[in-house]
């Protein structure tokens, strides 16, 4: 609760104009949650569907793309997100994830972020210190699902005594962060510390893209850490890069925590953005600005993994997408819930079509 009042008190000394769109005017009137659905377990072909750990939804062609695990990793995809909880979605197919001609997968591998741009299908895949299960950043054709490329995590990230991710900690999110007059980055962030860092933070590396943002520009650059919720057991599952604004409310993180044997927790936080570290230095863990209980607005508590903008409703308010995923688990589910920013009548954002 104090870090909640000390981001509710930093967040109204930082943000001077309207935040970003997709987030709730003001900040503390949070979320409504208007729909809530459960995906179906098996797919159009009978086999078993679930393990979505990462999204990314096209508005322009109202295209939900999931990324699952089953196997080594698919890519399944949903239409009708406009009328979500009203008519059933559609599947438009499923594009299992393979080895290429210039790259080859790992026999496992466990892929927990999503980046879709152009033909390209930009993925991190969690590690579990054995070199059968690397971290990596991975680009596949989004067509074929055909690898790519395959790019390590840097040395820092490594297996090694007392060093790296902890296995099953990561990394965890994919973002894409566009800022005017600046290279595209994918931003990606871990689930919980590294084995050398203090607990109760996640780092977080920026790598920029190349101008047709389809290849890597150069190497990934460490960036400042991210502060998770006191209280053992909380991680970062998944980042939203928000549209440039003049404030710095940039970022929107998914956090959960799971406690023995049924219990789950879970929370949208917003962050400022974190910025490029200079070689030597070691910055303190970035706050929240402010965060919010989703079970407080009626969110299934469960293994929520994935955040994405999703499709604007009748009234003009943008929304979010979540999705859990069920780990193949018959006492989980693959739930899709919708959430739409709540909005005071003074706040007014100029969205295309006017104001709202």
């Amino acid at each position: 609760m104090r870090e909640d009042l000390d981001g509710l008190f930093k967040q109204e000394m930082v943000i001077q104009t309207p935040p970003p769109p997709l987030l709730p005017c003001p900040l503390s009137a949070g979320w409504d949650k208007v729909a809530e659905v459960r995906l179906p377990r098996l797919d159009g072909a009978g086999q078993p569907s679930g393990g979505f750990s990462a999204a990314t939804y096209r508005a322009d062609r109202d295209e939900l793309w999931l990324l699952s695990d089953a196997p080594v990793g698919q890519l399944v995809g949903w239409s009708g997100l406009g009328k979500l909880g009203k008519t059933p979605l559609r599947p438009l197919g499923v594009v299992p994830l393979r080895s290429g001609t210039g790259a080859n997968l790992p026999e496992s591998m466990d892929g927990e972020g999503l980046v879709l741009k152009g033909e390209r299908a930009w993925v991190v895949s969690e590690g579990r210190r054995t070199p059968e299960r690397p971290p990596q950043l991975l680009r596949f054709n989004r067509r074929s699902g055909e690898l790519e490329l395959a790019m390590p995590m840097p040395a820092a990230w490594q297996p090694a005594p007392g060093q790296g991710l902890a296995s099953n900690g990561g990394p965890e999110s994919l973002t894409l962060l566009r800022r005017r007059d600046k290279p595209a980055v994918l931003l990606i962030a871990a689930e919980s510390a590294l084995l050398q860092d203090p607990p109760g933070q996640v780092r977080v590396l920026g790598w920029p893209l190349g101008t047709s943002m389809e290849s890597l520009a150069s190497d990934p650059e460490p960036r400042q850490p991210l502060r998770l919720p006191q209280g053992d057991g909380w991680g970062l599952t998944d980042l939203l890069a928000l549209p440039e604004t003049s404030n710095e409310a940039t970022l929107l993180g998914l956090q959960r925590r799971f406690q023995a044997p049924d219990q789950w927790s879970n929370r949208l936080v917003l962050y400022p953005l974190p910025k490029p570290i200079t070689s030597g230095a070691n910055p303190a863990a970035l706050p929240s600005l402010i965060s919010w209980d989703l079970q407080a607005i009626g969110l299934s508590p469960d293994n929520w993994e994935a955040i994405t903008p999703g499709p604007p409703l009748e009234d003009g308010r943008p929304t979010l997408l979540l999705v859990s995923d069920d780990n193949f688990s018959p006492l989980q589910d693959n739930l899709l819930s919708l959430l739409a920013p709540r909005r005071s009548a003074a706040c007014r954002f100029d969205t295309g079509h006017g104001s709202i």
